[in-house]
């Protein structure tokens, strides 16, 4: 079995700072990289990242750099580097056969293409596996109770990186449905800002439960029809990620679905964030890629054309209201 000690993040966002916090905590050597100079330097003299992750006290094992060579020491990498930058990243990686572990959730436009599918163009022969599920970035960084799905095609891998990346308060479960583990995380970023819509349009409760349960429908009508397991869509990567998402303004995505909800402008509202809330980009992809696969997402479709500036929420939540009824199963 290979020992993995010497964990590198590529990513310096709040999720990358957290997961090299959860690995460092024990003294464990961790190098994070990132692209912007003055978060390297805080991580480095004061060990903390002000710009990501403010509130969180980091390990002095934990240390940063911009430069991307420095990261073919380590012994396996987690890749949190969002999915519309991830390609040119990838391309600037040392060389090498350690794994790669993707924690970034979307799809990439035009191609198609989940993380893994970029790693096996831009990687080809290295190892790889994805890391998702319900997490906020600040409750891991503080040590507080963690589930989360490790996907990999190759279960040794797999068993080894759950083992390496398993804390006292962190624990992974196996899955050999890497497909499964991207699309949930995908469709429910998506899910998250229709449901911060309706909190921030004042339509109660009710209709964020239906919308949570629908949108379930969705992840799961696109997840097998691109053959994905119903019990990883409806595991911690897919429905627990989601019910997460999809309750707390503590999701970047659920935070810009409620301001979209007040009727503040897309624009402004991207404007004002240096973090990204993936699903703004993931909706129109997911949405494209769905009716290229004949399959039916209204909720998805719609968040795409919200974000898009297309549609106005009143439009929008009459639109939804007014689809011919059918058998709930459908």
């Amino acid at each position: 079995m290979t020992s993995y000690r010497g964990f590198g993040i590529v990513g310096g966002g709040a999720w990358g700072t957290a997961l090299a916090q959860l690995l460092a905590a024990d003294g464990a050597p961790v190098r994070l990289w990132a692209r912007e100079a003055d978060v390297v330097a805080a991580i480095n003299a004061e060990h903390r990242n002000p710009v990501f992750l403010p509130d969180a006290p980091l390990s002095p094992s934990l240390t940063a750099t911009t430069d991307l060579a420095a990261m073919a020491e380590c012994d396996a990498l987690l890749i949190v580097v969002p999915v519309p930058y991830l390609r040119a990243v990838l391309a600037e990686l040392p060389p090498g056969d350690t794994p790669l572990i993707f924690c970034s959730k979307g799809m990439e436009a035009v191609s198609f293409a989940f993380p893994v599918d970029m790693a096996r163009d831009l990687t080809p022969g290295r190892p790889h596996a994805v890391l998702s599920g319900p997490t906020f970035a600040h409750e891991v960084a503080a040590g507080l109770p963690t589930a989360i799905t490790l996907a990999a095609a190759d279960a040794a891998l797999a068993a080894e990186l759950a083992q390496a990346l398993a804390r006292p308060h962190f624990r992974p479960y196996v899955s050999s449905d890497v497909i499964g583990a991207e699309i949930g995380g995908a469709v429910k970023n998506i899910l998250a800002i229709a449901c911060g819509i309706v909190e921030g349009a004042g339509l109660g409760l009710n209709a964020r439960a239906a919308l949570i349960s629908r949108g379930f429908a969705e992840m799961t009508r696109f997840g097998l029809s691109r053959g994905a397991k119903a019990e990883t869509l409806a595991g911690l990567a897919g429905l627990g990620d989601l019910v997460l998402t999809c309750t707390s303004s503590n999701s970047r995505n659920f935070a810009l679905g409620q301001g979209l909800g007040r009727g503040e402008s897309i624009d402004a509202l991207m404007a004002d964030r240096r973090t990204i809330a993936e699903g703004a980009f993931s909706a129109p992809v997911v949405a494209a890629a769905a009716r290229a696969d004949g399959v039916d997402m209204p909720i998805t479709a719609t968040v795409a054309r919200l974000v898009a500036g297309e549609m106005r929420v009143a439009d929008a939540v009459q639109a939804l209201l007014s689809r011919p009824l059918r058998p709930e199963g459908q």
